[in-house]
């Protein structure tokens, strides 16, 4: 057993809920109004969170911002934090604050409220883009300056927006919250509202079409034409397919239309773009139409608007490419036309028929979320055609990577590793992790004075910190750098999963040519704490595998239908990040034998969507679905059959050779006096699990406070009295059982 597993362990086992530290003014330039709070690596992993993770901070009210690591050589129980955040917590500096782990969901929407210059200067979508990443609740400050740390926060695009519509006071403008959707913490993410307390969303450029509110403010936007320059065609690294296909679409109906009247069909053309977040929708169709005309709305910040105003825009819109001809694109139209339509929205898809049915205008949308659509859009005269771009495999990612660092100075850059490392990572990921890269690279040219350039290190850092938005939402699973190499017993166990899930990812030329498919699931079952979760994060590392975790039942809900609408959006993540792995933890809770429940049939539809899932229409390609368990005799037998969970995994209780690794490593860092003798001690551990063995040394070290707060080592009478304390775990009757269900799945 290694190190960092009794280390993994001890973390699982004796992590705060929360901590009290110290409240410091940061007074870094780089953090300056940001939202950003710095505290010692130590406090961060005792949290159980990662860097750039949220937490709340309480003093005489609640706040949450982000997490960074604070710079060295800062006390331990000391929080480094703005002067905005500290006035949101309502703390004064070198009061206590409570720092604690918090959940936080992406927005749908956010309405703020700010001086009468910001809000009639500012557009939504230059709003959004200033306060992308940030973390906030109802009643915080926050300032316009870009969160440029991080994943998917903003780039030097939003700076040079807010000046040119603010002017140079936009450092110093503070905005209030008056509302999220969600309740609670929210994220402003790239397909947030957001508005103004007016609900207006501001203005969005001189020829602005315009209607009046009942208060005689302007509240509606309206196109604007090419307002970002479109990159070549060339640099589309993964979707000239997809870019080809849609610029021969536009040439026929708009170029050549008598082509398709000479052969009975119209030449009319709406087209719906569909992928990923970040993936590059609109870069594309921005490509693509570089030398025609193409007049643009934001959905979200049309969607923000009252009914009557979102009318008008789109009428505006329309009007506008009518007069001319061109491409009408509007962009994340999910947020405009969403299912739960209101009555405007049949007006809406009027206006945006009369578009298509113009000779001479095409019509274009994208979502990055197409289940969430008005179905009516795609009906026949609307948009009858649909564009898919997927997420860019490793080779994808280097050509975009080489990209993105065209012209930069870099020494030994190994872009074919860091493509490999980034799966589930989208054009706006990669860009977020060149900026990272880059900040550390500024950051060492400016102490040492030499010339900046980008090196590997630099990268490997960045790769600790950017997390893709494919996940940006969602609890992972900590893969950290352990791979399986470093689990130093499970021999069994490691071939198992190395054959059921590195395998089909890394060789699947070989099952091709062997005319098989690879196994779609494993199942790992054994005692509480034999090390089971730990075994997952090192297979993942080793695959350079993005993981999405479910504990227990937590997919159930009491409404009908969420339950297995949380399963598909579950899988549709880890397609969007593959190559991933799903792990079902606690899978028995999950997926209980069908037909003896009494909550209404709804494990029963969860366990239907899973089995769906697994062995459905839609194919699950480079994801693997791991489920753990210590009562493997209660999951439903279809869930275990080939094509499924079909690969079944003991996880041994560890031996007597196991537990002495165990114990010598987590003795590494207790002061253990010369009686202590950890051989002896292992082979008299009979029935003590993996958890029980780092939690004997744990209890021995509080009895030696206990013995005397001075105490400088462990003694053999302090082990001696500990484990009258802590008792074996592992039940021989369970124990055997989960042998015998072995054993009859082997014969």
């Amino acid at each position: 057993m290694t190190e960092r597993r009794d280390e993994e362990l001890a973390v699982e086992d004796s992590g705060p809920s929360h901590l009290r530290l110290t409240a410091r003014l940061n007074t870094s330039a780089l953090d300056a109004r940001r939202g950003v709070t710095r505290l010692h690596p130590e406090v961060i992993a005792a949290l159980g969170i990662r860097e750039w993770d949220a937490v709340s901070l309480t003093g005489s009210r609640t706040t949450a911002t982000v997490v960074g690591i604070a710079p060295p050589g800062t006390p331990a129980g000391t929080a480094l934090i703005d002067d905005v955040t500290l006035s949101n917590a309502g703390l004064p500096e070198n009061s206590t604050v409570i720092v604690a782990p918090v959940t936080v969901y992406g927005a749908k929407s956010v309405t703020l409220s700010g001086s009468r210059l910001a809000t009639q200067s500012l557009s939504a979508a230059t709003l959004r883009l200033a306060l992308l990443g940030k973390v906030m609740t109802v009643g915080d400050t926050v300032s316009l300056l870009p969160r440029d740390l991080g994943p998917g926060t903003s780039t030097s695009e939003a700076t040079t927006a807010l000046a040119s519509s603010v002017g140079i006071t936009w450092t110093s403008e503070l905005l209030t919250v008056t509302s999220v959707d969600p309740p609670g913490p929210v994220s402003v993410q790239p397909n947030s509202l957001v508005t103004w307390g007016d609900g207006s969303g501001g203005s969005a450029s001189t020829d602005t079409a315009v209607a009046p509110s009942p208060t005689g403010q302007v509240t509606v936007t309206a196109p604007t034409e090419k307002s970002t320059p479109a990159i070549p065609f060339d640099d589309l690294k993964g979707a000239h397919t997809q870019a080809g296909r849609l610029a021969e679409w536009l040439k026929l109906a708009l170029d050549e239309p008598k082509l398709l009247e000479t052969l009975g069909a119209t030449a009319n053309l709406g087209v719906l773009v569909t992928g990923p977040a970040g993936v590059g929708k609109t870069t594309l169709v921005r490509a693509v139409c570089a030398e025609r005309r193409l007049v643009e709305l934001d959905g979200p910040e049309v969607g923000a608007l009252r009914p009557e105003d979102r009318l008008a825009s789109v009428s505006a819109a329309v009007a506008t490419v009518r007069d001319g001809g061109g491409v009408l694109l509007i962009t994340d139209i999910d947020a405009l036309l969403p299912a739960d339509a209101e009555p405007v929205a049949t007006l809406i898809l009027t206006e945006l028929r009369n578009a298509i049915g113009t000779k001479g205008v095409a019509f274009v949308a994208t979502s990055a979320v197409p289940d969430t659509l008005d179905s009516r859009l795609r009906s026949p005269d609307l948009c009858d055609r649909e564009l898919g771009m997927s997420l860019p495999d490793g080779a994808t990612r280097k050509a975009l990577l080489e990209v993105l660092l065209r012209g930069v100075p870099s020494e030994g850059l190994d872009l074919e590793e860091i493509g490999s490392r980034t799966p589930g990572f989208v054009v706006a990921d990669l860009s977020a992790l060149v900026r990272e890269a880059a900040l550390r690279a500024a950051a060492r040219a400016s102490a040492d004075g030499k010339p900046p350039a980008l090196t590997q290190d630099d990268f490997v850092g960045a790769l600790s910190v950017i997390r893709p938005l494919s996940r940006s939402a969602t609890e992972e699973v900590s893969v950290g750098s352990v791979t399986l190499e470093d689990v130093g017993d499970m021999v069994e166990t490691k071939q198992a999963l190395t054959e059921a899930v590195l395998w089909p990812l890394q060789h699947p030329d070989t099952f091709q040519r062997l005319g098989v498919d690879p196994p779609r699931g494993v199942l790992l079952y054994g005692p509480p704490g034999c090390g089971k979760t730990f075994v997952v994060r090192a297979l993942a590392s080793t695959g350079k595998l993005s993981v999405h975790a479910v504990k227990g039942a937590e997919l159930m809900d009491k409404w009908v239908g969420s339950s297995e609408k949380a399963v598909r959006e579950l899988f549709r993540r880890a397609r969007d990040s593959a190559p991933s792995l799903v792990f079902l933890d606690e899978i028995d809770a999950l997926a209980p034998r069908r037909g003896q429940s009494i909550d209404s049939g709804v494990t029963d539809r969860v366990v239907a969507s899973l089995l769906t899932e697994l062995d459905g229409i839609d194919p699950l390609r480079d994801v693997i679905v791991l489920g753990a368990t210590n009562r493997p005799d209660l999951i439903d037998p279809a869930l275990l059959r080939p094509g499924r969970l079909e690969k079944l995994v003991f996880v041994e209780p560890p031996d007597a050779e196991a537990r002495r690794a165990i114990l010598h490593t987590s003795g590494k860092s207790i002061p253990l006096s010369d009686d202590v003798n950890l051989d002896a001690l292992a082979d008299d551990l009979d029935g003590y699990s993996a958890a029980d063995c780092v939690a004997l040394l744990r209890e021995a070290a509080l009895t030696a406070m206990r013995r005397s707060i001075d105490a400088a080592d462990v003694t053999a009478d302090d082990v001696a009295k500990a484990r009258q304390n802590v008792r074996p775990s592992l039940d021989p009757v369970q124990v055997d059982s989960l042998r015998a269900f072995a054993e009859g799945r082997q014969v």
